[in-house]
C-alpha cells in the first residue's frame, strides 16, 4: 500500500467515524458530504458584489497583463463560488445539481491560480509546479463537471448547504486543497527572501491571504471535526480578506496602473 493511499485510507476513517451519527440523523444516505459553512445568504450575496467591485477596479485602473489578468481570474471565481451557493437551492431557474457543479468548479481551479500567480510576482516563467497545479485542478473539474457520479445529492439547511459526494473523492479533495495552499505558502515564503521590496512584500502579503485560508479552517477542524468535509466551503467565508489584499496590496505594489489613472 502506497503513502498516499495509507493518507487517504486515514481520512476516509475519520470521515467516517465523525460523521456517521450525523449522517443518520439527517437521513441523506450514503456518501460523504461537504458542508458549506459560509455564513448567511444575504453575506453570501454581499460578498459576491463586493468581490465583482474588486474584479472591476483591477481591471480599469491596471494594464490587463498577465499579473492582472490572474487576479482578475482569482476574484471572478471567488466571486462565481458566492453566487452558485446563493443560488444553490433553485435559484435563477436553475437547479441546485447546475450550480453546485459551478461551485465546485469554481472553486477548485483557485489553488492553480495562487500558484501561477506568486510565480507571476515572482518574475518566474512557467514551470511544473505551475502544471502540476493545473492538471491537478483540470482532474476535479472534469470530475465536478461532468461525471454523474461525482454528487448524490443535497440539502438546504437555512445558513448552509449539504452535499453528497461519493464515496471516496471527499478525502482525495481534502488532500488536493490543503497540499496546494500549503505549497504555495511555503514557495511565497522561500521566494520573498530574494525579491526587491515591492515584489518582496508583495509575496508576504499573498503568503497572508494564503494564512487567512488555512488557519481559519485549520481551527474550525480542530475544534469541530465535522468541519472536515466542508474544507473549501469554510474558507470562502475568509477569502474575501484574500480579494481583498490582491486588490489593495498586490496590485498598487507590482501592478502596471493605466495611464489616464495614474495621479
Amino acid at each position: 500500500m502506497t503513502a498516499l493511499m495509507i493518507i487517504e485510507q486515514q481520512f476516509e476513517n475519520l470521515l467516517n467515524s465523525r460523521n456517521a451519527e450525523y449522517n443518520t440523523r439527517m437521513n441523506r444516505g450514503k456518501g460523504d458530504s461537504l458542508k458549506f459553512y459560509c455564513f448567511s445568504p444575504p453575506v453570501m450575496l454581499a460578498t459576491f458584489f463586493i468581490e465583482i467591485t474588486f474584479l472591476a477596479y483591477s481591471v480599469i485602473r491596471y494594464k490587463f497583463n498577465t499579473l492582472t489578468r490572474l487576479v482578475a481570474a482569482l476574484l471572478f471565481f471567488l466571486a462565481l463560488f458566492q453566487l452558485a451557493e446563493y443560488n444553490v437551492c433553485g435559484g435563477m431557474g436553475t437547479s441546485a445539481a447546475t450550480w453546485s457543479r459551478i461551485g465546485f468548479v469554481a472553486i477548485t481551479v483557485l489553488p492553480p491560480i495562487g500558484i501561477h500567480l506568486l510565480f507571476t510576482i515572482a518574475k518566474k516563467p512557467w514551470n511544473n509546479i505551475t502544471g502540476a497545479a493545473y492538471g491537478m485542478a483540470a482532474a476535479w473539474v472534469l470530475v465536478f463537471a461532468f461525471s454523474e457520479r461525482a454528487f448524490s445529492g443535497h440539502m438546504c439547511a437555512g445558513n448552509y448547504v449539504i452535499f453528497q459526494i461519493k464515496p471516496g473523492l471527499g478525502a482525495l479533495y481534502f488532500i488536493y486543497y490543503y497540499l496546494w495552499l500549503f505549497i504555495g505558502a511555503y514557495l511565497c515564503a522561500v521566494l520573498a527572501k530574494t525579491m526587491k521590496r515591492a515584489y518582496k512584500e508583495s509575496l508576504t502579503l499573498l503568503a497572508l491571504g494564503y494564512a487567512t485560508l488555512l488557519i481559519p479552517t485549520t481551527m474550525a477542524n480542530m475544534l469541530n471535526p465535522e468541519t472536515v468535509r466542508g474544507i473549501p466551503s469554510i474558507m470562502c467565508g475568509f477569502a474575501i480578506i484574500l480579494a481583498g489584499i490582491v486588490t489593495f496590496g498586490i496590485l498598487p505594489r507590482v501592478g502596471e496602473v493605466r495611464q489616464w489613472a495614474r495621479t
